[in-house]
């Protein structure tokens, strides 16, 4: 890797990462701005901006924009999470420059065209009615509710048709102004990139975006847990739980990923054997863990027959607790060479390694060499991950969300609250 760094006065760090062997780039914008940082007044205004961001600006339309992207090749895309937002492009080596002025141009220049913003407001109440729909997704955002009560965290990132409506240009526009600040935005670049080029298109066509510091969003609080039950007439049972996990700096971080990785990262995970191979209860079962600045949210999800939810969650915290105190040296071997391998298969796209050096800016405020992150996952050993795995079921209660229909949710959710019982904490001492 070649990885160059450099932080403008206005704060905006630029960072690249040189490959000369390709013929292509891949160039975004990350700001430290997401879900969490909005008031209940703004609820969803953080991905309204994303969308509307490609809706035409001083310079350009909503259709030229795209349309110069793609006229030499390129691509254009955004996305939107509880602490950042980002916007990036892929684009041949020539068009590098043109990339980085369209971007500078839809974030510094956005015409928020009012019938633009109604426009795709619609579009996104559209897109609430589409998540509606699917079952994953509604089963995780009640899930999100208990584990993070009454604050942004536990909120959809699509808001709801009634903040939608409140939203117009002047809103976006103070957001705009209050939260994409130079200190909070990356500029990454990977690819065949020319890291002094992309400073100096960068250092021109950002200069909009001064040095203050925007405000901070507030802590986010991992709930009491608890137990839902939502009533939908589906053919599966979909249950999904959680519990407090670790910050993005937590030393532990790489240890708990290790635990998550063994009981449901793949298919060679105990959960996947267990209930799936050996039982035949489900079709899909994961663990996962999501770290955030200031907390850490560990989630699980599967989907069975409603017959069998009860069968499934008994197996399930039965699974989680054993591994705790049972966990070999040839699970842990085989869970950090699967991490080894995706971090390093990760390297191989420009766009992962954009992504991963905007994200490693943010999170540490430096990039983090591929040696280093290597040398932390082999760091992990049976017993740091045993003392990882105590902490987290010792941490918190379990948020519990089943959604479907049939008697035996309730008795499944009921099974969750093993994790919280003596009979599952005996195992811990």
């Amino acid at each position: 890797m070649s990885v160059d760094v450099t932080k403008l006065s206005s704060g905006l760090t630029v960072i690249t990462d040189t490959m000369p062997h390709l013929q292509t780039a891949a160039l975004g914008v990350w700001t430290g701005v997401g879900g969490r940082d909005e008031k209940p007044n703004e609820h969803g205004i953080s991905h309204l901006l994303e969308h509307m961001a490609f809706k035409g600006t001083a310079r350009r339309t909503s259709r030229e924009i795209v349309e110069e992207i793609e006229a030499v090749g390129g691509d254009l895309n955004a996305a939107t999470s509880s602490e950042t937002t980002a916007y990036y492009a892929r684009m041949l080596k020539d068009d590098v420059p043109l990339a980085i002025d369209v971007l500078s141009d839809i974030l510094a220049n956005p015409s928020f065209d009012a019938e633009e913003l109604e426009r795709e407001k619609s579009v996104i109440v559209q897109e609430i009615g589409a998540a509606q729909d699917t079952p994953d997704d509604v089963v995780f955002e009640h899930l999100s509710e208990i584990a993070y009560p009454e604050q942004p965290m536990g909120r959809s990132l699509l808001g709801t048709p009634q903040t939608l409506k409140g939203f117009d240009r002047d809103m976006l526009c103070g957001y705009l102004a209050t939260h994409y600040r130079g200190p909070e935005m990356v500029v990454a670049a990977a690819g065949a990139v020319d890291h002094k080029q992309v400073v100096a298109e960068v250092q021109e066509r950002f200069a909009s975006f001064d040095g203050r510091v925007g405000p901070k969003p507030l802590p986010a609080k991992f709930g009491q847990g608890g137990t839902r039950v939502v009533r939908r007439d589906l053919e599966q049972a979909h249950l999904t739980l959680a519990l407090e996990g670790l910050p993005q700096n937590d030393p532990g971080l790489f240890s708990l990923q290790v635990f998550t990785n063994v009981l449901g990262g793949g298919m060679s995970s105990r959960l996947f054997q267990e209930v799936r191979e050996k039982r035949g209860l489900c079709y899909s079962i994961y663990t996962f863990h999501a770290p955030y600045s200031d907390t850490g949210f560990f989630g699980l999800y599967t989907g069975t027959d409603p017959a069998d939810a009860p069968e499934m969650m008994e197996v399930i915290v039965d699974e989680i607790n054993n591994a705790v105190e049972t966990l070999t040296e040839a699970e842990i071997a085989r869970a950090k060479a699967q991490m080894k391998a995706g971090l390093l298969m990760a390297l191989e796209s420009c766009s992962s390694r954009a992504e991963q050096l905007a994200r490693h800016i943010l999170a540490y405020g430096r990039p983090l060499t591929v040696e280093e992150v290597v040398g932390r996952i082999d760091a992990v050993s049976v017993e740091s991950t045993r003392e990882i795995a105590r902490g987290l079921m010792g941490r918190s209660q379990p948020a519990v969300v089943a959604l479907g229909s049939g008697r035996g949710l309730d008795k499944a959710v009921a099974f969750a609250e093993g994790l919280s019982q003596p009979r599952g904490r005996s195992l811990l001492h």
